[in-house]
């Protein structure tokens, strides 16, 4: 008994899939346990796995190539095979409408002037952000992905990127904060 799932990338990202000579599409196969059959005219991509050998891994493929299609690289991609980690895409059609100067406007206030809010963002959040389409993706811990997807959103419905980056700073410290009581009682020997 075979476990199927069939799912569509955008046709220009089937190259990253697959990868040079076959390396990325290998890499996911192995470490997954599964087989990837990749249409290069319709981007579909079909995930094939026996249930025997069928495990979170398999079903992780699905958000790797997903995460992939919506312009990851591999590396990044293939973070997902960590269990804690999760991937969060959010469609820019909800902030600006069907208006592309919207969107086109969301992006550049997410990416900002050469790709310093994006690095803001992923360096205060610890996550990974890859802006393609009308779409923006996060990889990370859950509790960043939500911390950086709250920031995206603030950023989308027009907040200033101070603002939004002091929120991060305060959310930072407070954790660094919480770490340091854990250990206020330890003795160490």
């Amino acid at each position: 008994m075979l476990f199927e799932k069939t799912t569509k990338i955008p046709i220009d990202r089937v190259g990253a899939l697959i990868g040079k000579s076959g390396k990325t599409k290998q890499h996911i196969e192995k470490h997954c346990h599964i087989e990837l059959q990749i249409d290069s005219d319709t981007g579909e991509v079909t995930i094939k796995s026996s249930l025997i050998n069928s495990n979170l891994d398999t079903f992780r493929s699905i958000d790797i190539i997903t995460a992939i299609g919506r312009g990851f690289s591999s590396s990044d991609a293939m973070d997902l095979l960590d269990e804690a980690k999760s991937l969060q895409i959010i469609n820019l059609k909800n902030f600006a409408g069907k208006s592309m100067s919207k969107i086109v406007r969301i992006k550049s206030r997410i990416i900002g002037e050469h790709g310093k809010a994006k690095r803001n963002i992923e360096r205060l959040s610890n996550t990974k952000i890859s802006i393609y389409g009308k779409t923006v993706g996060v990889i990370g811990y859950y509790k960043n992905v939500k911390l950086a997807i709250d920031t995206i959103v603030s950023l989308s419905n027009g907040c200033m990127h101070n603002t939004v980056y002091k929120k991060l700073e305060i959310v930072n410290k407070y954790e660094k904060l919480n770490k340091l009581k854990l250990w206020e009682d330890t003795y160490v020997f």
